[in-house]
């Protein structure tokens, strides 16, 4: 199928672009790579009238280290973060999460804050900026606000971005210390949308004790969740004596609205969930503690 008729608009500049969306209103929809946004539009599963491209504002692309936290413009396409030696050297769980999205093409045009807006419960980069706490910049015709990211995944597909809204860049914080990250997830077929995965931010301290942890979990409900409880119950107790079983056990019990559909029921996921904190859990744990 093709997508219902729409007037495309090119804007030049990152206020063009939040001046359309005020004027425009709901009828309006942003689009950067459109991996994501396309094939809906082409099943008509959604109709918007109009289509801003902001794919080649080049103000919104780049990635820079500034001070102790690591800057991705919203439009950097997913390759690039996956070529940064930036990245790889600063916010290691971002640069290990590229490879796992989709196919070599989509992450060429798919961009990292087209991802990160799009929300999506099962993709990678919402659970890293989540598991990270990064900060998501908007801009509209009133001016700019920064959104925690712990506040701004609110459901199936929905952000707190207002509709005027234009995410402009992504900060991620750098760690300091003896810190390991992992991302563990399962899917049918390499580049398959994730049915369980997890990302995991631990620290260490000196006495080999957990000194910090941050939990994400994605693919097992509405949108991406931190197990908080779990992190918290982490704090201070020794990696020797660790049950990795039952941390991954706990992080993944409680929750809420698991999917079920014909790839798995809510209880196969749950336990594909657990499986994948147990392994990010354990290889984040020999990377905090590899001196």
């Amino acid at each position: 199928m093709k997508p219902s008729a729409f007037e495309y608009h090119r804007p030049t500049t990152p206020e063009e672009a939040a001046e359309l969306l005020a004027e425009l209103g709901e009828d309006a929809k942003l689009i950067a790579g459109g991996q994501s946004l396309m094939p809906m539009l082409n099943l008509r599963l959604a109709v918007f009238e109009h289509l801003i491209d902001i794919g080649g504002l080049t103000d919104l692309a780049g990635i820079e280290h500034v001070s102790d936290s690591v800057v991705v413009g919203s439009t950097t396409s997913q390759a690039a973060v996956g070529r940064s030696t930036t990245v790889l050297e600063t916010v290691p769980l971002l640069s290990r999460a590229t490879p796992l999205i989709g196919h070599f093409p989509i992450r060429n045009r798919g961009t990292l804050g087209g991802s990160v807006a799009h929300a999506d419960a099962a993709a990678e980069y919402p659970a890293v900026a989540l598991t990270l706490d990064a900060e998501i910049e908007a801009l509209s015709s009133a001016g700019r606000r920064t959104i925690p990211a712990s506040e701004f995944f609110t459901g199936m597909w929905t952000t707190a971005l207002r509709d005027d809204e234009v995410l402009t860049k992504v900060t991620f914080p750098i760690r300091e210390g003896r810190w390991g990250f992992a991302i563990n997830e399962f899917s049918r077929r390499k580049g398959d949308f994730a049915l369980a995965g997890a990302c995991l931010a631990v620290k260490v301290d000196d006495n080999s004790r957990v000194e910090n942890c941050s939990i994400g979990l994605f693919g097992l409900g509405s949108m991406p969740t931190r197990a908080t409880s779990t992190e918290r119950s982490l704090v201070g107790c020794s990696i020797d004596e660790l049950q990795v079983r039952d941390v991954a056990h706990s992080a993944v019990s409680g929750l809420e609205s698991v999917p079920a559909d014909l790839h798995g029921s809510a209880a196969y996921r749950t336990r594909v969930g657990a499986t994948m904190v147990a392994r990010a859990l354990k290889n984040a744990l020999e990377e905090a503690t590899d001196d």
